[in-house]
């Protein structure tokens, strides 16, 4: 009987994510295809507000005062962002975020106990500027690009939505061994497996659908199997972050995926190593 609850909660929980994702998906799509980038970047900026506003509360700050005035310095930060952007500044500002997830990358792998969060967390907040904001810059940079832009956006949010799909089913399958019970119980390695294959597939459509020719085309598989690898990072590290304050989910504001924080979490280390990569790929010769 008791199997039978846990079934039928996680069978509930199942449908509330994908009507979730049915609703929200069509109207981003349509956002990255037919918005100017102007607006696009404001749209972003708003999904970006939401999650720093359950940034701050993992950082500890329950006042709505400091928590409203955090939501207000990353705004201002996208604005910064924004103008940055023309001068060339933007690849340099993703390059800084890329190699901070890279070390994150190994950091994950040496935790082997999670201590509890102090009751307030100010360097938090600071690091929340880079981990919010630079996914906005990545995808306002990708759907600012002459030609392909609104394409590439789109391609780098189905790559997530891809890979993150894959990952679930192929985990809820067939996986067994966990990825990092300590972390992420419901991870396990089948699932990532499942994810970076679906991610290499991905890419060689994205490949075949901007004609590249095979060694580009070869390296565009790469970057998003990385790209795959990273979606996964930020996820776990959200979960160290919730774990650390004793919380399932960051907030409640979309049923069955908990608060926009726990719905962009991969985005934010995926988005700035998929941009790089483009920036590398197109500019190259």
């Amino acid at each position: 009987m008791e199997a039978d609850s846990v079934t039928r909660v996680q069978v509930q929980g199942l449908r509330a994510r994908m009507l979730t994702a049915g609703l929200l998906a069509p109207l981003v799509i349509a956002a990255v295809l037919m918005l100017p980038t102007a607006w696009f970047a404001g749209l972003m900026a708003l999904f970006v507000g939401l999650a720093a506003w359950e940034w701050s509360g993992l950082a500890g700050f329950d006042s709505a005062l400091a928590r409203a005035g955090y939501v207000l310095s990353t705004l201002i930060c996208l604005l910064l962002l924004w103008d940055a952007a023309p001068r060339g500044l933007d690849a340099f500002l993703l390059a800084c975020a890329a190699l901070w997830w890279l070390a994150l990358l190994v950091r994950l792998g040496l935790i082997h106990r999670i201590e509890p969060a102090p009751p307030t967390e100010p360097l938090l907040l600071l690091l929340g500027l880079l981990v919010l904001s630079a996914p906005w810059l990545a995808l306002v940079h990708l759907h600012g690009l002459q030609g392909d832009g609104p394409f590439l956006a789109l391609s780098l949010l189905l790559l997530i939505w891809i890979a993150d799909t894959a990952a679930y089913f192929s985990g809820r399958r067939f996986g067994r061994a966990k990825l990092s019970a300590l972390l992420s119980p419901g991870k396990t390695r089948i699932g990532v497996y499942g994810g970076i294959l679906a991610a290499a597939l991905w890419g060689g459509v994205l490949a075949l659908a901007l004609g590249l020719p095979v060694v580009k085309g070869s390296l565009l598989v790469l970057i998003c199997v990385v790209t795959a690898v990273m979606s996964v990072v930020g996820d776990l590290f959200e979960s160290l972050l919730k774990r650390r304050r004793g919380i399932k989910d960051a907030g409640s504001l979309l049923p069955g995926h908990g608060g926009m924080l726990d719905r962009i979490d991969s985005t934010t280390a995926a988005a700035p190593i998929f941009a790089l990569g483009l920036i590398w790929l197109i500019g190259g010769p």
